[in-house]
């Protein structure tokens, strides 16, 4: 699954907020700490899945769904003769056992929840049994409790079924991890099972569907109706179960032989391949680097609306939240869909053809597939881009201060969907890293065959991923595991250099300076430089202190400690400004080049910084040139004009179309300087619409008049993203009445975003400007469902500076006589004081 909070952990909504906002929270866990005595073990197998068939039909009006099942269990060892299937808020109308073609109803206790079902008799090991089971579901009356990473788990999810929603197709699709496809199908919803699967959907004909496995078979019913029949013969856990349903255009491509699908909304039919093109080549490439081909008969991606998380590895049918979809405009920026993309696929292998036993074990799910991205990164676009990715990661997880308390592997945790974190995700995504450094590349990938391999088809813990290493490399590698999966934290190194040049040696010495009593054992290299040239020094750091002694004949221009730059670490590297520089020149690595240019940013007084930070503008990288242009102090005369023929070179020709976007928003700054005027009003017309929108913007800053009559033209053109909050600010600052229908549009349009929470101030500027009663509560009633609709762990941070807003139209209204319109604000202000705060999970 691809947690929207974490990376990426998507949006970080705390993060729409100024700075001086921010406001520590209490936590309540002294008053919730329960959970820290309750061991989260395996869940214990007393009977297990062997296949499960459904027959279902669909309630559009009613959001319910008809089901017919008969599932084959057997004892796992011993006898039983009984039955516990998890079974969510259903409506029960029989439940029998299956002898050829007669059903003999079976007494049953059922509590909403958990159905015992009393055998008819004693099962022994190795003995198969059926049960028919007649049920309703009833997603829409489950209450249950979301996660940080799954909004909502109510299993079964219908999308706009009555059709009321006019831009919003009707779909139906199901999410299953953690343990919500019970409350669609009774099952022993853990991860630890695993079952062959056959589903029957009966749907309005002019919809297509998606479910696990091959499509056996349609019928076309006298009704309206079609039945599709889907069979899935490889076992899988149930978690795993997927159905979707809706008016989709499927895209099809191929890897040797196995279909591979894109089912998206029609009017991204002519771009799926762009989104989703790259598919079948990381099929090729995962193959290639587990040593086990693409186990699965096919594989297919689909778009749901109203998604509950980012993505989700169904197997053979992953669902993605509707950003995946983007038109040919928001592609020109680069797929921002495609690390998603990659993730979700590795999972086909990590987490679905091996599938951790418990939650606990997440990271053998997860932690795989954050590393993918590195991976597909790294062999599709290079090394920098994989260590971008890879540092990306150490940067999300030690941006979260609260991660440092948790073990990797967690048998202790107040609900199953706490796991799914910052922990998890990118810091085991950075150990799998730092173990791949260790044991080198080809130990490494044979290590993941022999664990595939091993496991296929099958659950598995941590220590099972441990035994296959140490069977590969030959080593014991319990240190490794217990320090990183059954332990917490990381290290905080301060590395100091003392050179000697009458004794011809430097000392390296390095404190690990966490106040948690943990020290920690890492193997590094240390390279030290004259010139180009680098002598490299394997050592191991393992005491709180550490100095290493290394000769030299002349003193070395740069001592780079990590110097594969791997470490999952807070570090002080208390290297000069001309080390860094060195650094930057002959280091090499994406992330020696960019500590350079952190360092030079922190010290723009230099004039030696400012050059490097000058020369990384054109870095081989578009992610460092960018990063460069984001560090530069414009503020600094001697900085803004050292620069500015460079930034004009890129905003009119750097090949990435972020780096472009960034220079043209930085050149917008150089007040009164109408040179740049056409280049502005040439990239307003850009198929980027970060670098149209960005332009606009710089316009703005160079003749307003200009700006506004570029943005009355762009009205009616396709916009999205950048631009469409550029359109409409510049109409909202500078236009008239006249253009707040346009403005009220976009901004009912776009989503929960910091794009959203940024263009707010001049939307209620625009409003307060505003006579026409009914367009001004119009307005009024999005910035407060958009207020609303804020996630509740940030919403006593967001609530009062949105309610600011809102007292400062009401304030406006009420100055300039239009008490109706500060009446019905304030009435809005009155409601919310009365309605706790009640945003999504």
């Amino acid at each position: 699954m691809m947690n929207q909070n974490h990376k990426r952990l998507g949006l970080a909504l705390i993060g729409l907020l100024p700075a001086a906002m921010l406001i520590a929270q209490p936590s309540n866990d002294a008053e919730n700490d329960a959970w820290k005595k309750v061991y989260r073990a395996s869940a214990t197998r007393v009977n297990d899945l062997v296949n499960t068939r459904l027959d279902v039909k669909f309630d559009y009006a009613k959001s319910w769904m008809y089901g017919k099942e008969w599932v084959t269990l057997t004892p796992h060892f011993y006898p039983t003769d009984s039955l516990a299937l998890d079974a969510k808020g259903m409506d029960l109308h029989q439940v029998a056992i299956v002898r050829g073609s007669t059903r003999t109803p079976l007494k049953y206790d059922y509590d909403g929840m958990i159905l015992k079902i009393h055998l008819d008799r004693l099962y022994r090991r190795g003995e198969r049994y059926t049960l028919f089971i007649d049920y309703t579901s009833k997603p829409n009356d489950l209450k249950v409790q979301g996660s940080a990473a799954i909004t909502d788990a109510k299993g079964l999810y219908f999308i706009n079924p009555l059709g009321q929603e006019k831009d919003k197709p009707t779909e139906i699709w199901t999410q299953g991890e953690t343990e919500a496809n019970s409350a669609w199908f009774p099952t022993i919803d853990k991860p630890n099972q695993k079952t062959t699967e056959e589903i029957t959907m009966t749907v309005p004909a002019k919809y297509v569907t998606l479910s696990n496995g091959t499509l056996l078979s349609q019928k076309t019913n006298g009704d309206g109706t079609r039945t599709d029949h889907w069979k899935m013969d490889l076992p899988h856990a149930p978690y795993l179960f997927f159905m979707g349903v809706g008016d989709f255009t499927i895209v099809t491509d191929h890897y040797k032989g196995k279909e591979v699908s894109y089912y998206v909304e029609k009017e991204y039919g002519p771009v799926a391949r762009r989104i989703f093109g790259l598919t079948p080549e990381m099929i090729a490439f995962y193959s290639r680097i587990t040593g086990v081909d693409f186990p699965w008969p096919k594989y297919a991606q689909i778009v749901g609306r109203d998604y509950v998380s980012g993505a989700m590895e169904n197997t053979t049918s992953t669902l993605h939240a509707e950003n995946a979809q983007q038109d040919a405009r928001e592609l020109t920026d680069g797929n921002g869909w495609e690390d998603v993309i990659a993730h979700e696929l590795f999972h086909q292998w990590f987490g679905d053809l091996v599938t951790c036993e418990s939650w606990s074990n997440i990271t053998l799910n997860e932690s795989f597939a954050d590393y993918s991205e590195t991976l597909w990164n790294e062999y599709k676009y290079g090394k920098d881009a994989g260590d971008a990715i890879n540092f990306a990661g150490i940067q999300s997880y030690l941006g979260q201060p609260n991660n440092a308390s948790k073990d990797l592997v967690r048998f202790y945790y107040a609900d199953k969907e706490d796991v799914f974190d910052g922990v998890s995700y990118p810091k085991g995504g950075r150990i799998l890293n730092m173990l791949r450094n260790y044991v080198g590349d080809s130990a490494f990938f044979q290590s993941l065959h022999l664990y595939l391999t091993t496991n296929k088809f099958k659950s598995a813990e941590a220590q099972q991923l441990r035994l296959a290493f140490e069977e590969v490399t030959g080593q014991d590698l319990n240190w490794y595991w217990n320090q990183w999966y059954y332990g917490s934290g990381h290290p905080k190194l301060s590395i100091d250099y003392a050179y000697d040049d009458a004794a011809r040696q430097v000392k390296v010495i390095v404190n690990q300076t966490q106040e948690t009593g943990k020290i920690f054992r890492l193997p590094i290299a240390i390279d030290v430089y004259n010139g180009a040239s680098k002598e490299r020094h394997k050592v191991w750091i393992q005491d709180k202190t550490d100095t290493f002694t290394f000769g030299y004949a002349n003193r070395p221009d740069l001592v780079n400690v990590d110097g594969d730059k791997v470490l999952l670490c807070e570090k002080k590297d208390n290297k000069t400004l001309d080390n860094f520089i060195h650094q930057y020149k002959y280091g090499g690595l994406y992330l020696d080049r960019r500590e350079a240019i952190d360092f030079c940013g922190k010290n723009q007084d230099d004039p030696k910084a400012v050059e490097l930070l000058t020369a990384a503008l054109g870095d081989r990288f578009f992610k460092l040139r960018n990063y460069a242009l984001n560090r530069l102090d414009l503020k600094k005369d001697a900085v803004k004009s050292a620069v500015e023929s460079r930034l004009a070179d890129l905003a009119a020709h750097d090949p990435s179309r972020v780096v472009k976007a960034k220079a043209i928003e930085l050149l917008g700054r150089y007040y009164n300087k109408p040179e740049y005027k056409t280049l502005f009003v040439q990239a307003c017309a850009d198929s980027s619409y970060t670098v149209a929108g960005n332009a606009l913007d710089a316009l703005t800053k160079t003749d307003s008049a200009a700006a506004l009559g570029m943005a009355r033209r762009m009205v009616d053109q396709p916009a999205k993203g950048k631009l469409v909050t550029s359109i409409s600010t510049v109409l909202s600052k500078y236009g008239d009445e006249s253009s707040i229908d346009m403005v009220t549009e976009n901004f009912a349009k776009m989503p929960v975003s910091q794009a959203k929470f940024q263009f707010m101030q001049p939307y209620a500027d625009m409003l307060g400007k505003v006579n026409n009663v009914e367009k001004v509560k119009k307005g009024i009633d999005l910035i407060v469902k958009f207020r609303d609709a804020i996630p509740k762990t940030v919403r006593n941070q967001t609530d009062p500076f949105i309610n600011n807003i809102l007292n400062g139209i009401a304030s406006k209204k009420q100055a300039s006589g239009q008490q109706e319109q500060a009446d019905y604000i304030k009435s809005k202000m009155a409601e919310k004081e009365k309605t706790p705060a009640s945003g999504s999970n």
